[in-house]
């Protein structure tokens, strides 16, 4: 009897590969300098920012700071308040996690999706921030499936004296 090779073998290696080459060519390469070159003419928050956290099934986010917080804003929509939950992982590390649940699905006349594009499921994203931050006075809102998260900034007066033990 004759076997035939299995087509889908090594696809997963195949997909994460083209993944890894999508990160290449849109988010481009951070020069000794400090100056960022786009590769591909992608630069940053260009497409290939925006386009890969929904190629992955993640959320989209964005991150700010002023002199006192660093502003994290995620969009979460379908997902429910108690679905989510927020960690510090280190002082310049943020975690969100969250679960978007579909509680019906809607099909076409026989019984099968004639479309299906929104995902369902865990998703994470692991955040570094710009700046280190405390838990400590954080604030947080989730308004419409928008999350957005205020921490406050770790500061250290310069000139003070630190007592010997």
């Amino acid at each position: 009897m004759a076997y035939r090779d299995n087509p889908f073998e090594g696809l997963g290696r195949q997909f994460d590969d083209m993944l890894s080459e999508m990160e290449t060519r849109f988010r481009g390469v951070m020069l000794g300098s400090g100056q960022y070159l786009p590769a591909g003419g992608f630069g940053p928050g260009g497409v290939g920012d925006r386009l890969l956290p929904a190629v992955r099934g993640e959320f989209r986010i964005d991150v700010q700071e002023d002199l006192d917080d660093v502003v994290v804003v995620a969009d979460l929509p379908g997902v429910e308040r108690e679905n989510i939950a927020v960690r510090l992982l280190s002082p310049e590390q943020l975690e969100i996690a969250c679960e978007r649940r579909s509680e019906r699905q809607e099909t076409g006349e026989t019984g099968q999706f004639v479309r299906q594009e929104r995902t369902f499921g865990y998703m994470t994203r692991v955040i570094p921030l710009p700046h280190e931050v405390t838990a400590e006075g954080a604030r947080s809102s989730f308004t419409n499936g928008v999350l957005e998260l205020r921490l406050r900034k770790m500061t250290v007066e310069r000139g003070t004296l630190i007592p010997l033990e």
